[in-house]
């Protein structure tokens, strides 16, 4: 009777489980920003992958972690990020092109890329912000990057965007930002609340 060949079978188990384990291991990486309100995560758009780049590479050099929420606009947007406020975008680290997407929009919970007036619609790459307005505002689209979409959290972003202000829409209390990205599986993200539309 004719052995059964046991190292092929040894190498067939292993190229399965290594291709099942490759599949469960899959990950994505997502934004995360801890306030002392709470936490919110959002989903990276890969149809903009310079600003999600630009994202992931300032989040894992913590860039933002010393910084606030210092504009705060109930019904509209949750902004912060450049650690020169008063005088604009002049210490972004850089600029950035833009990659506008007809379907991605300013609904509620999502997440932004700043920019002051310049004619070209580069984003600064140290300013993020979050649409409070629960109808969206259709009218930025096309004009401010969207690059992310909140998915947990937004009791979180209505604790911000409620909060007292000055005149400058500064909160009265400081708002700091922790920001960082997580690489979550699927299953992960389902227990988030998050479907992925192909995976």
């Amino acid at each position: 009777m004719k052995k059964p060949n046991l190292s092929l079978s040894i190498l067939l188990f292993i190229a399965i489980s290594c291709t099942s384990s490759s599949r469960q291991a899959k990950t994505y990486p997502v934004g995360q920003i801890k306030t002392p309100q709470g936490e919110m995560l959002f989903w990276l758009y890969d149809e903009t992958p310079i600003h999600k780049a630009s994202f992931i590479e300032l989040a894992n050099a913590s860039y933002w972690d010393s910084l606030t929420f210092n504009r705060v606009i109930e019904g509209f947007v949750i902004q912060g990020g450049c650690p020169d406020t008063p005088e604009g975008f002049a210490d972004s680290p850089y600029l950035l092109k833009h990659e506008f997407n007809e379907s991605i929009k300013h609904i509620y919970g999502a997440v932004g890329a700043g920019r002051d007036d310049n004619p070209e619609k580069l984003s600064a790459g140290c300013q993020l912000y979050i649409v409070h307005d629960k109808n969206g505002i259709p009218r930025l689209d096309g004009e401010y990057m969207i690059f992310g979409q909140l998915f947990k959290g937004f009791d979180v972003l209505d604790a911000i965007a409620t909060m007292e202000t000055d005149t400058t829409d500064t909160p009265l209390t400081d708002v700091p930002m922790e920001v960082d990205v997580l690489n979550l599986t699927i299953d992960e993200l389902k227990s988030f609340g998050y479907e992925l539309k192909d995976y």
